[in-house]
Parts: structure tokens; sequence; C-alpha cells
């Protein structure tokens, strides 16, 4: 960054003319807690970045000053260190007010310098919030800067930022603050920026944060980003939860006040609260209710309760009383007291049928517990400066997988395959399975034993045949669960992995970790088998897409070039099938003239048409029939005569809209609001309990069928199975065509036009 006016040499001493509200607010908080030697080395830092940012303006026009004092003034309100909040006050002078280093450490301390210069490093490159500033340029996602350099830049900026954060975990923290306050000042930037930010912020931070046990700012960052990403749905469940909010209230208030005259009876000391669900976890479950057939008049849980004592003892005491005032849910009950979660967190959670039935959940904890789950290791430097020498209590331990980051730093070289690996092994919650001998092993939600095998050894993981989980035996994709005791048996031969292995639609790994040393293990093999291997794979997925594209053309569309250095790629498993579904969707055909053939259903099926300048434009819109475009598919619009724009593929052959570019309209998918229709054949061998087979495939994937069809083909054996079915989207579809395709006997899935 270039340099800005208003900087104040480091031999004077700052003096600060005025004062802003922000500034009153933290000094009022850090007198609170912080002891008067500590409190002024923060007014000291406070008055040399008030000074130091002099001049300088954000975006929204505010003195630049205010958002160090708001990254500190979040921190002071979860009791951070003085060190911390120095740093957070401190975080952009190295970068914007050509302040060193070394003017830091003289002033303020080798300790402060460190975290200042550990975020000055994650911003250095980080291409979505830089640029904040009137005067700074607004490059980050220009149009000149290419999508694949810009995402190398984010990969690297994060790979920095969790490097810096295993090093000390009060970097990321001041970075989540920071993020924080850039999200709730947001409005001022460009639509794609504050969509990027947000993008990341709901992929990364908020994550991040859940995993460093800071509830409080994940819920935030998630709310914010959410506002951002999908601001319609955002208003809606806003309406939503407002409409019933008296009621829902007035029940809360009636159970608090049930509970609290009970425990008041037992001699317990204790605080219950109401516990709102935040806006996005709303969202979430009212998006898993409508996969259900479900209505957001069904949600009965919108509000929990939460009960605050003062040792783990009386936790269990309430526990007891709870159970005994209403009755329990089966299969309801988590005690992370007894077994405490990876980031600290610790509670009893329980769902109980409360007052007129209704599903409530109750958690029960102590208020230092309660501490922790808000502010996660945030409290522990708060504990720490006020002399607790308990808070470094299975700290380290329980902040094991800050060291796994350092370990892939050396391992893995390429900046999105390091970040691809975070997303997946670190950010996402934990499930804790056992070996046969009683040995914890940390995986990712949604891990499978495949994902097990590989975290014990990569050889057990090349080797599994066959696995039993809690002494029964299941297959190698089955989600493990809290608690299971998982066995893997071994092939007494050299048989290494399967491709299929690779194949996310097919669940049998989760963990990039895993899937690495599949890849890896493919590499090895010869280029031959490789090519020969990715040939057979291209032409399954160009058949079931039943597309007529040249594989040259696939190939360069996905930037390689030659086929059959597409096909190695896809033998050695460095790419997907679906990657195939991607590049065939984003070829433009030379298609043939508009077939006007409308979706009878008129229904909406989310689809929005948009203007020059990316605004919705409110008109009739329709699927085409001829190729039955799913949620997810690349789409154009077509504007017909008398029944508005017709929604087609962009792979069409119907469509011809070059012919009359004035009638052809750019579109995009609006919110999942139906299931759409799609036709499969199938074509497999003939056998008892097929159909059987297939069917049960869809209704794992809880897809639709709607309609039947099977016929015995002229060669002897064969048989051809036409399905209809709904499903949520082109995800959907595409992982269940390859679910379809692993059921035995069968030998290709074809996706058909509709009849």
């Amino acid at each position: 960054m270039g340099a800005v006016s208003g900087t104040v040499p480091l031999n004077t001493r700052p003096v600060v003319t005025e004062t802003h509200m922000p500034a009153t607010t933290l000094l009022t908080k850090i007198d609170s807690y912080l002891a008067d030697d500590r409190a002024e080395f923060v007014r000291s830092a406070l008055e040399f970045a008030t000074n130091a940012h002099a001049g300088q303006s954000r975006l929204s026009g505010e003195p630049y000053v205010e958002h160090p004092i708001a990254t500190a003034e979040f921190l002071a309100e979860r009791r951070m260190d003085a060190t911390t909040l120095a740093a957070a006050l401190l975080h952009d002078v190295i970068e914007d007010c050509e302040i060193t280093r070394k003017q830091i450490e003289d002033r303020f301390g080798e300790e402060v310098a460190k975290l200042v210069d550990g975020v000055t490093k994650m911003n250095s490159i980080d291409v979505l919030t830089r640029g904040d500033r009137i005067n700074t340029p607004n490059f980050a996602l220009d149009r000149d800067i290419p999508q694949d350099e810009r995402t190398a830049r984010q990969a690297a900026s994060m790979r920095k930022m969790l490097v810096a954060m295993a090093e000390d975990v009060r970097v990321v923290l001041i970075k989540l603050a920071d993020r924080l306050h850039n999200m709730r000042t947001l409005d001022a930037h460009t639509h794609d920026r504050r969509i990027a930010i947000a993008r990341e912020t709901l992929d990364i931070y908020a994550p991040l944060a859940h995993r460093l046990g800071a509830w409080d700012l994940k819920w935030r960052l998630e709310d914010e980003a959410f506002r951002h990403l999908q601001p319609s749905q955002y208003r809606s469940v806003y309406r939503l939860i407002k409409r019933k909010r008296a009621e829902r209230e007035d029940y809360t208030e009636r159970v608090m006040m049930i509970l609290q005259g009970e425990l008041d009876e037992h001699n317990i000391s204790a605080e219950v609260h109401g516990r709102p669900k935040h806006l996005y976890s709303i969202y979430q479950k009212m998006h898993r209710y409508a996969e259900q057939g479900r209505q957001f008049n069904d949600i009965q849980d919108l509000t929990a309760l939460r009960v605050l004592v003062s040792s783990e003892e009386e936790c269990y005491r309430v526990l007891w009383i709870v159970h005994k005032l209403w009755r329990p849910v089966p299969g309801n009950f988590d005690d992370y007291i007894a077994s405490p979660k990876e980031n600290l967190y610790q509670s009893i959670h329980t769902s109980v049928m409360c007052e007129e039935n209704a599903p409530v959940e109750v958690q029960i904890r102590t208020r230092r517990m309660h501490d922790l789950a808000e502010n996660g290791v945030a409290s522990h430097w708060a504990y720490k400066e006020e002399g607790d020498s308990d808070s470094d209590d299975n700290f380290e331990q329980r902040m094991s997988w800050l060291r796994q980051l350092l370990d892939w730093q050396k391992e893995l070289e390429g900046d999105s395959e390091y970040l691809d690996t975070v997303r997946t092994d670190i950010l996402r919650d934990q499930v804790y399975v056992y070996t046969p001998t009683g040995e914890i092993k940390e995986l990712p939600g949604g891990s499978t034993p495949l994902d097990f095998a590989y975290r014990v050894h990569t050889d057990l993981g090349h080797h599994a045949v066959a696995t039993s989980v809690n002494g029964q035996i299941v297959p190698l994709n089955t989600v493990l669960e809290n608690g299971d005791t998982v066995e893997i048996r071994k092939s007494r031969s050299e048989r290494g992995p399967r491709m299929d292995w690779l194949n996310p639609d097919l669940g049998f790994i989760v963990t990039a970790s895993a899937r690495e040393k599949v890849r890896t293990w493919f590499k090895r093999q010869r280029r031959e088998e490789n090519v020969q291997r990715g040939r057979e794979l291209l032409r399954r997925q160009v058949t079931q897409l039943q597309s007529s594209t040249p594989e040259e053309e696939i190939a360069a569309t996905l930037r390689f070039e030659s086929a059959d250095e597409l096909a190695e790629a896809l033998g050695n498993g460095a790419i997907q099938p679906a990657d195939i579904v991607r590049g065939l969707i984003d070829i433009s055909t030379d298609p043939d003239l508009v077939h006007e053939e409308q979706d009878d259903d008129k229904s909406r099926h989310g689809v929005v048409i948009l203007s020059n300048d990316q605004t919705i434009v409110q008109a009739v819109t329709r699927l085409a029939r001829c190729c039955s475009p799913v949620y997810g598919d690349a789409i154009t619009g077509y504007i017909t005569r008398e029944r508005g724009v017709t929604v087609h593929l962009q792979t069409c052959p119907n469509l011809r809209a070059r012919l009359e570019p004035e009638r052809s309209v750019e579109v995009a998918w609006g919110h999942l609001a139906e299931r759409y229709p799609s036709r499969l054949q199938i074509d497999a061998g003939d056998r008892v309990g097929l159909l059987s087979d297939l069917t049960a495939v869809v209704s794992r994937e809880k897809a639709n069928i709607h309609r039947i069809h099977s016929s015995e083909q002229q060669i002897y054996g064969r048989s051809m199975v036409e399905l209809t079915v709904y499903t949520s989207g082109v995800d959907q579809l595409m992982r269940l065509c390859a679910r379809l395709n692993a059921v035995p006997g069968v030998q290709s899935v074809q996706r058909q036009g509709a009849e």
C-alpha cells in the first residue's frame, strides 16, 4: 500500500485533541477489569493509533481510527489481555502509516510487535479486505485481475493467517474481530466486493470462530454474511421471526418461570435465560425442514433455555430436576462436561417435551463454562490476565489441532491444497471415535471408516476391504458418529485403493488428507494405466450427460492441453468426474431455434431475470421441457412472443439465441423453491432385486420418484430402466447418478430430456 498522510513520528509524544465516542466506550471497558498500569498501556496504544491514522478515512466516510477502536472494543468486551488490546489498536499502522515493527517493539514491547506483525502479514496480500480507505486503490476485485490469480492470492493469504494462528492464536482473534467490524460496515463497498467478502466470511472465518469455541463471534459473522449473500431470504426469515415473536416470548417467559421456581425450591442458585436462535441457523433449519416437506410453522424450538450455575455438581442436579419436571426426548442428550469438545466447549444438552407438548432444548453449564462457550479461547487469556493458573489446565492439549496446521505447512506445497485441507479436516465439526484398543481418534463430521483408516496409517487405508462399526459389518462409506468403535479389515494382497473412493458423490472419503493419500497412490501408477482409466471415466460422464462435445473441446475448457492430459488427470484422481460436468455446462454451443414448450407447473422455480446492472426484473419465467434445467444448472433465458421468458440449459440443442441476440436475456437461479423433474435412463444387467436396489438409492438420497418403467432388451439378460425423479438441483442430481452407477450390474446412467 502507498503512503498515507497523517503519520506521526514515533519520537513525538502523541496528543489526542479529540476523543471519539468509540474511544470513550473502550476506555470505560478496560478500566472495568484491567489493572491501572495495564489500562494505561492500552491508553498509550490508543493515543498512538489515533494520531497515526489522523487524516485517514474509510470508504464509508468515518475516520479510519474508528475501525481499530471497534476491533479492540470487541476484544475488551471479552476481557482480553492488555497486550492483545494494544495489538488490536495498532494492527494497521505498519501497513498504512509508515510505522516499522522496530518502532512498535521499542515503544510497546516485542510481544505486541509480534502480534501486529502477524496481522500485518495476513493483510499484506488479503485481496478481499484491502482497499478500505478512500485514498487506497480499490483493486481487490478489479476486472483485469484473472479469477485464478484472485483465488490464488486469497488462498495464500488464508494460509499465512492459519500458520500465524498456530504460532499465537491471539493473532486470529484480532483478525476475527477485525473481520466482524468490516462485515458491519460492508455496505460502502461495491456489490462484487460485498459478495466476495461475505462468502469468505461464511466459508472460513465463521467456521474458524466455531473451532476456537467463540460462539458469539461465529453467529455474528454468519448473520452478517447471510444478510449480504441472500438478502431476500434474510428479510423473509426476519419477518417470519418477528411475526411470532410476542407469542414465542410469552411462552419462553412462562417456561422460564416454571423452571426457576423449581430450582428455587431445591435451593439451587441459578440463572435461567431464554436463548434465541439466530437468523442464519433458523434459515438452515428451514432449509432442512423444506427437504422433508415440512413448513416453518413446524419449527417449535426457535428458542431454548440456558441454565447457569456455580459448579459441575449443580449442573447434574439441575439435569435431574429438568428431567423430573418434563419428559426427556429420547436420543437428544449430550454431556459435554464429562466429554468436552476439542474447542474447550463444556455444557449439558437435553431436549424435553415442555408445556403444551412442545420440544425445548435446555443447556446447563457453569458461569465459567458459559464464558468459555461464548468467547472460546479469548477467555483463556482473560483468566490468565487475572492470574488464574487453572486457565492453562489442558489448554495446550485441547489446542493440539493447531499443531496440525504447522505440519501441513511443511507437507503441502500448494496454497489452494493447504486451504482445502484445512476447510475439510479442521473447520468442520468434529466426531470422536475409538480404535478397537480404546484409543480416541478425532475426525471431521461426516467422516467414514476409510477416513479413520487413513488417519491411523496410510497402508491401513490403502488395503482396507471391509469394516465393522460397534461390532456390525457396514459399508466403507458409512458416516461415523460420536462414540463409534471402528475396526478395519485389511486385504491380504497388495490391492491398493479404488478410484471410486475419490468420487465425492459416493461418499467414501471426506477428509482432504485421506483424499491426498489416495491421489498420491494413483499418481505413482503407470501413465498408460491412468490415461486408460481416465478415458473410461470421461466416456461414462459424457454419455451420462448426453453430450456431443468433442473430448478435445472439453479438455480445452478445463485448461488441459489435450484429451490425453485430461484423461490422465481423471485417471490419477487429480480431478473428479464432477469437474467434467462443470466443464460441459460452461461450453456454449450453437443451438437450434427455441422450442417454446413450457413447464405446465406454474409454481415458483426460483429463476430471476437480471438487468444490465444485475438488478432483478419482474417477469414470468418457465422452464423449457426440451432440456429440463434443474436448480444449479448453467442457464440462459429466451424471450418468447407470448409466454414470457423460457429458461433453457446453456447447452440446450434447441436454443439458437445467437440468431436473435436481442431476445436473449441473462437469468440466474434465485432461492430453492421446489424440486425439479429429470428423466434418467439406466442400462443394467437384469437380475432379481435390481429395481429394489435402484429405488433404495433414490430413497437414501431423499429424492422423489415420479415414475418408473422397466423393459427387457433384445440382448439377453439386459434391462433398461427409466426413472423420472424430482431433485433439489444439479448437485443432488449428479450425486444421485453417481450412486446409481455404483449399483451392481449398472452399465450406464444417462440424463434424458423431458417427455
